[in-house]
């Protein structure tokens, strides 16, 4: 363990603040200080790129070169002990294969952790791929993993079996997955329980994604948990009960569900946060599906809408956002042109599209400003 001079730290991290920063080493090395330059008789004075120089050679002065220094973290309006700044160094981002089981199943997923996480809660994301795509594939292709590195929060990404369906499409037009603490929508509620008790997250902050197949689970997923996801993304996908078997599901992929999916609960004012995109090019899922999920998550309540149109990456697109007063709660961006991919994806990941509206990013956007009730 290592051990440290007695020394004033406080008092040399005010001096090094002020930009006295002689006094400040000499406190560091428990000499009494100098509070003048002899050249001008004042307090020497540095920019801010002397300070990081001054704290870093003062630091492995008294610890010793091979320490691991963070010395902007002493420029922070908040100092953490230096023992503790030394004793954490920096970790490279992970990208972790792990798993999760209960009556249901099991099922693998992969959880990034960024380069930044110290055991700080952070929020958590959710991400469900589509049909014969794998969480490596759906991560390149979104970018969320450099989100998520950039802003600091977790990313996991369920894998569906190849065994609970041959094109590995999550089975979300199966009744016994669309409903609370069944099938393949409880092993999704455990991965991410799993993930909220090993991992530190914060409260209120948990959301879930997904593209196509994945898109009509996450939907799902909002509506048979409320409590757990504070808001939703759904990409090319389809609302919660929009078919009960194979050929309803492909009628409504083709034409939108033969009636509107029920909301959460008859009557029901509360509305699940939802940020939907869709092609109107799709000839995979009807972009009729998009407005089906946008009036499940707006349940019974009356909420003001508006209407902006724009261009995206070489992409014209609408976006409608419907408000409660100040408060956007729900939107839907209408791709022109697009078809059945993820809008400002990566060429590096299948079915994506270079062109458009970054998904990813305003869905991390719309997420951080809807944590949930407390």
């Amino acid at each position: 363990m290592l051990k440290f001079p007695a020394t004033d730290m406080a008092g040399a991290l005010r001096l090094t603040r002020q930009g006295r920063l002689k006094e400040a080493l000499a406190v560091l090395q428990g000499k009494p200080a100098n509070l003048t330059d002899p050249a001008t008789k004042k307090p020497p004075q540095f920019g801010k790129a002397g300070v990081l120089q001054f704290v870093d050679s003062a630091l492995k002065g008294v610890l010793g070169n091979g320490s691991q220094l963070e010395p902007r973290e002493l420029l922070k309006g908040t100092f953490r002990p230096v023992a503790d700044i030394v004793s954490r160094p920096s970790k490279p981002s992970r990208f972790e294969a792990r798993s999760f089981a209960n009556e249901a199943g099991s099922r693998k997923y992969k959880l990034f952790i960024p380069s930044g996480y110290r055991g700080e809660k952070l929020p958590l994301v959710v991400m469900l791929h589509g049909c014969t795509q794998s969480p490596d594939d759906f991560a390149a292709g979104t970018r969320m993993n450099d989100l998520a590195e950039e802003q600091e929060f977790l990313v996991a990404y369920p894998e569906q079996a190849r065994s609970a369906n041959v094109s590995k499409c999550w089975n979300w037009f199966n009744t016994g997955n669309q409903h609370r603490d069944q099938g393949e929508a409880s092993l999704i509620a455990g991965i991410t329980r799993q993930i909220m008790r090993d991992f530190a997250v914060l409260p209120g902050r948990v959301y879930i994604a997904g593209l196509s197949a994945g898109g009509a689970l996450a939907a799902i997923m909002g509506s048979a948990y409320p409590e757990l996801y504070a808001a939703i993304g759904v990409h090319s996908g389809l609302a919660c009960g929009a078919a009960s078997d194979l050929p309803s599901a492909l009628s409504a992929m083709r034409h939108g569900a033969a009636a509107p999916a029920a909301s959460r609960s008859k009557g029901s004012a509360r509305v699940t946060p939802a940020i939907v995109f869709h092609g109107d090019r799709d000839a995979t899922v009807n972009i009729a599906n998009a407005e089906q999920v946008i009036a499940q998550s707006k349940g019974g309540a009356r909420l003001q809408s508006s209407i902006t149109e724009g261009e995206a990456g070489g992409m014209q697109y609408t976006c409608a956002v419907y408000s409660e007063g100040a408060r956007p709660l729900l939107e839907e961006w209408v791709l022109h042109g697009a078809g059945h991919a993820w809008s400002g994806g990566s060429a590096a990941g299948s079915f994506t599209n270079p062109q458009g509206p970054d998904a990813s990013r305003e869905m991390i956007r719309f997420f951080f400003q809807h944590p949930a009730a407390a």
